[in-house]
């Protein structure tokens, strides 16, 4: 068993610092102070779980005392019988408690509780290219309905024969970013074209990136700075949304970046999404620094620290499903595209766990 005293003396503190944060959440100021209201706000839901754990296991270290008190110094067959079972219990609980523990007190990614813009870009293979971004589009979505979340897309050039070129859209919903940020890098399928006469298969790539949406207190915007266009929309929607200048072209003039926002019929609309995109990008020039640090600690996460790395293959002849990063395989890729997608998220988020626990040194 580890030392038990280093891990209380941390809780401990965490403690303290949550009463503390419950008790400035309720004061005058900080509320009327928006931005470190939300701050302070967002820092208190981190610290529930560990709190709640932490009460958990003083328990369960008390109730090992007591049950090792009563072995010492009870006669009592029957008391001593119950008492050891007791211990034996606790003994192997403790050890798991405290492994749950080590997790929770590991910095987690700050971004992982935002949401996220959601980029597919058809790669090499042409057509079949465009029609694998509209697959993995559409399983994305399924998957965003299984867990509660909402989809909007932004913005998105179809393919000649269906898919797409590229769609940009926003995920909306509890840790998006946290769940989706495994999905960035080379996404690749290996089948049979309809296309091909000869039944040869072919492989074929699209790109996924995922980015945490920053929200306005992560980046502040002079407007000065921001160049705005309007455009007529095109595409699917209706004569309305191809005859009105909704859709809206931003253009931030120090970085050079561009976003545009083509798919509401609102031109107000269409500015927000597009703001909030933009603001996003920003923020992302920093955040790549940080991921690009981390990247070479854990190989989970090389697809957000590289987002040309080939993370994940789709082969149709074996319905196979294979993830390169953790040596992953699963033969179920009707399902999987179907938006059956959490298993294999679950055993990254795992290898990423272990990775994270041996950067630290208890």
């Amino acid at each position: 068993m580890s030392d038990n005293n280093t891990i209380l003396a941390k809780l401990e503190g965490l403690s303290q610092k949550f009463d503390t944060i419950g008790k400035q959440l309720g004061e005058s100021d900080i509320v009327a102070d928006m931005k470190r209201y939300v701050t302070l706000n967002k820092e208190y839901r981190e610290l529930e779980p560990i709190v709640a754990v932490a009460s958990k296991y003083k328990k369960a270290l008390s109730d090992l005392a007591n049950a090792k008190d009563i072995l010492v110094g009870e006669k009592d067959v029957e008391l001593r019988e119950m008492a050891k079972e007791e211990v034996d219990s606790l003994e192997a609980f403790i050890p798991q408690i405290e492994g749950e523990i080590k997790l929770l007190l590991v910095p987690a990614d700050p971004q992982d509780s935002k949401n996220a813009i959601l980029e597919i870009r058809a790669g090499t293979g042409g057509d079949e290219a465009s029609i694998f971004a509209g697959e993995l589009f559409r399983m994305y979505v399924k998957f965003a309905e299984k867990k509660g979340w909402k989809v909007e897309v932004n913005s998105s050039s179809e393919g000649t024969v269906g898919g797409f070129k590229e769609i940009i859209c926003e995920v909306r919903g509890n840790g998006v970013y946290g769940v989706m940020k495994y999905e960035s890098g080379v996404h690749r399928v290996q089948r049979v074209p309809q296309t091909e006469t000869q039944g040869r298969v072919h492989t074929s790539a699209a790109s996924v990136a995922v980015l945490p949406e920053a929200d306005e207190f992560d980046v502040e915007l002079n407007v000065n700075d921001i160049r705005k266009d309007t455009f007529c929309s095109s595409g699917p929607g209706g004569q309305s949304v191809n005859t009105t200048y909704s859709a809206i072209r931003l253009t931030h003039i120090p970085t050079g970046l561009v976003v545009q926002c083509q798919d509401e019929k609102s031109q107000i609309k269409n500015y927000d999404k597009a703001l909030t995109e933009l603001r996003t990008r920003l923020y992302n020039l920093e955040y790549e620094k940080y991921l690009n640090e981390i990247s070479s600690k854990r190989r989970t996460m090389v697809s957000t620290g590289d987002r040309s790395a080939k993370i994940r293959t789709y082969n149709y002849p074996q319905s196979r499903v294979t993830d390169h990063r953790i040596n992953y395989t699963m033969y179920n890729l009707p399902v999987f595209l179907d938006g059956d997608i959490q298993e294999v998220i679950d055993q990254l988020q795992v290898a990423e766990n272990a990775e994270r626990l041996k950067e630290t040194d208890m």
